[in-house]
């Protein structure tokens, strides 16, 4: 019983320090992030340090108001798509469509790899 308490406090304490990551993104305040979730300053100061978990509803909360996706919150991998859509909003126009190209190459490796 006592590892699983421990793993749950070390799952814990990464979502937490996604948490603070996002926070420090956003350039606000334990409390201004408390106020942006409807939380008081104390139970999210325990939420970034592993203390307490968030609820369902609050995940789905930190993704509207902070912008952070529940999958990376909660397991710490991005969602490719998203990875590559900011690349692809990032790259010059000129480099656009070159850089569509090697995405579609990548793709296509990708699923020639799985036959």
């Amino acid at each position: 019983m006592k590892s699983t308490s421990t793993a749950t406090s070390k799952f814990l304490m990464r979502m937490g320090e996604r948490l603070r990551e996002r926070r420090s993104e956003l350039h606000i305040t334990q409390a201004e992030a408390a106020e942006l979730l409807g939380l008081s300053l104390s139970f999210y100061g325990q939420i970034e340090r592993g203390a307490r978990k968030l609820s369902l509803e609050d995940l789905v909360i930190c993704q509207d108001k902070l912008g952070i996706d529940p999958t990376y919150l909660l397991t710490g991998i991005r969602p490719l798509e998203k990875v590559v859509s900011n690349y692809l909003e990032d790259c010059p126009n000129e480099n656009r469509y070159d850089f569509e190209q090697m995405i579609k190459y990548a793709a296509n490796l990708y699923k020639n790899k799985e036959k």
